[in-house]
């Protein structure tokens, strides 16, 4: 596991809304309109009693997906350029302006839909990413079962698992064992 305090707030955002759906166990947390706005909610993205529409868990399962494909590229794989085009084709969906309350530059909603506020802060999230130079430091596992996010605050930036107890141990086993049996099979 990581340390959560060495991860910038922004970042650790985009992080866990990607990780609302587990893959490796196949476990997807945002399975209603509400358990969307809920999640949301939370983090204080929309207020509590908003209302969002199985329109907007589609849009933001979109979302969430076409991030994972960019974070693979952050981790040295291609990423999926039609995950991420749906990605873009999503992300046109979600109007925002920019607004200097607060003290700095942030985008803001354009729109007035809950999912249009909570996608607008996600959206600012990686441009305040990009700005802070963590953007790129947010990753997916590198064991093609896994793709849990993480944000890799390594020294050189060459993290390729989510735990190296876990994912990393386990490919690193299955390496030597590959090594091994070929090995065998060439006496």
């Amino acid at each position: 596991m990581e340390d959560d305090a060495a991860v910038p707030p922004a970042a650790r955002l985009v992080r866990d809304f990607v990780n609302t759906f587990e893959p490796q166990v196949d476990e997807e947390q945002l399975t209603t309109p509400d358990r969307l706005r809920d999640w949301f909610a939370a983090r204080r993205l929309v207020v509590p009693d908003a209302r969002l529409e199985p329109a907007d868990l589609a849009l933001a399962v979109t979302v969430r997906e076409g991030l994972r494909a960019v974070l693979l590229g952050h981790a040295g794989h291609t990423a999926d350029p039609d995950a991420v085009e749906r990605l873009d084709r999503a992300l046109a969906e979600v109007p925002v302006r920019l607004a200097f309350t607060g003290g700095r530059p942030r985008l803001v909603p354009a729109g007035h839909r809950a999912v249009e506020a909570a996608l607008a802060a996600l959206v600012d999230a990686v441009r305040e990413c990009a700005e802070d130079g963590s953007w790129l430091r947010l990753k997916v596992c590198d064991r093609d079962t896994c793709r849990w996010a993480y944000y890799d605050a390594s020294r050189n930036q060459a993290r390729r698992w989510c735990s190296m107890a876990g994912c990393g141990n386990y490919v690193k086993m299955r390496r030597a064992y590959a090594t091994r049996k070929r090995r065998g099979a060439r006496r």
